[in-house]
């Protein structure tokens, strides 16, 4: 049996806890849950979220908090930060935040750890964040590691609760830099491959190769995060679509806004050379019926060879967006 075949491949879910236009933040809260409680139901592996500030359209900025709420109305499903931005917070902040989250929901939570702001240069000075923290990156997590080690419980400052407790750290990356800290810590490597897609390949290839085994991990192990939309057709799909391809241009002009409606899409839905830029960042994004849906995801698989597919998904309407998580789960299953 093909291990890299869709359905021997773990799937999970990353949710930006979207804010669509009209709703509320509490809209979204609401809806997150409930996207948790299906997704468990059909079979996912787990359900991250991320760490963005000063987003008017994202309302995940308080992340561990949000992770809480998850895990609280869930019960079997991992719950995890897809990621925490580690240089906007004292290591041993984050290592009390998910020492609590692991003490109250054991064997659930999983830290995923990246380097960037998560937000703009203003916003970043207002978090605190040390001009020179990016660059401090490996010394962090490893002053975190110290903290949720058994072995720190005589050290002069300790993380209660944390302390001694099995979290798993995941580096979260877009470049090639992450990929050799990963392999480096011996951790496992999640690459964001949804916005950040033309270092995928060679980042892997870099993880694997330098992969030294540690005593969290004995191979390497990667997962890609990618956007899916499906629908009950490839027509429905593209309209559901024309929500998220606004959003991300958002992103690429600087002019980000709450998820839009979907249109019909048609000549005029995006100027050309709007639309060649996008490309270039949403690479891999499957977009289509249950069959196109399948055949692109096996095919990126086959690829790639991934250990674990994470999907994200950026549907206006909540029911649409339960949909397309439920083809993939069927895809998966059957």
């Amino acid at each position: 049996m093909n291990k890299n075949s869709l359905s021997q491949t773990k799937i999970s879910v990353l949710d930006l806890a979207i804010v669509r236009e009209g709703g509320t933040t509490s809209d979204t809260f609401k809806n997150s849950l409930d996207l948790a409680q299906h997704i468990e139901k059909w079979g996912f592996n787990r359900f991250w979220l991320a760490e963005h500030h000063n987003m008017e359209g994202i309302a995940s900025s308080a992340t561990s908090i949000l992770i809480g709420h998850i895990a609280e109305g869930t019960t079997t499903l991992r719950v995890g930060s897809g990621g925490i931005m580690l240089p906007n917070h004292a290591p041993l902040i984050v290592a009390e935040q998910f020492g609590t989250l692991a003490t109250l929901f054991p064997n659930r939570i999983d830290l995923g750890l990246g380097r960037a702001p998560g937000t703009d240069q203003f916003t970043a000075a207002a978090l605190r964040r040390d001009e020179h923290a990016a660059m401090e990156f490996p010394q962090n997590i490893q002053e975190l590691q110290m903290y949720l080690s058994a072995s720190n419980k005589n050290g002069r400052v300790r993380s209660i609760p944390g302390e001694g407790l099995d979290i798993p750290i995941w580096i979260l990356g877009s470049s090639t830099d992450s990929a050799y800290l990963a392999a480096a810590l011996g951790l496992p490597y999640a690459f964001a491959s949804h916005f950040a897609p033309a270092q995928l390949n060679t980042a892997i290839a870099i993880y694997r190769n330098n992969f030294k085994a540690s005593e969290h991990l004995k191979e390497p192990y990667v997962m890609a995060c990618v956007n899916v939309i499906a629908a009950d057709s490839d027509e429905e799909a593209s309209r559901l679509a024309t929500s998220f391809k606004k959003l991300f241009l958002g992103i690429i002009t600087g002019n980000r806004q709450q998820l839009k409606p979907p249109v019909i899409p048609d000549k005029n839905f995006m100027d050309p050379m709007e639309e060649a830029a996008l490309q270039q960042m949403i690479a891999y994004t499957f977009i289509g019926g249950p069959e196109k849906v399948k055949r692109e995801l096996q095919q990126f698989l086959d690829k790639t060879k991934v250990d674990e597919l994470m999907i994200a998904t950026a549907v206006f309407e909540h029911k649409a967006r339960l949909r397309s998580y439920e083809i993939v789960g069927n895809l998966k299953n059957n």
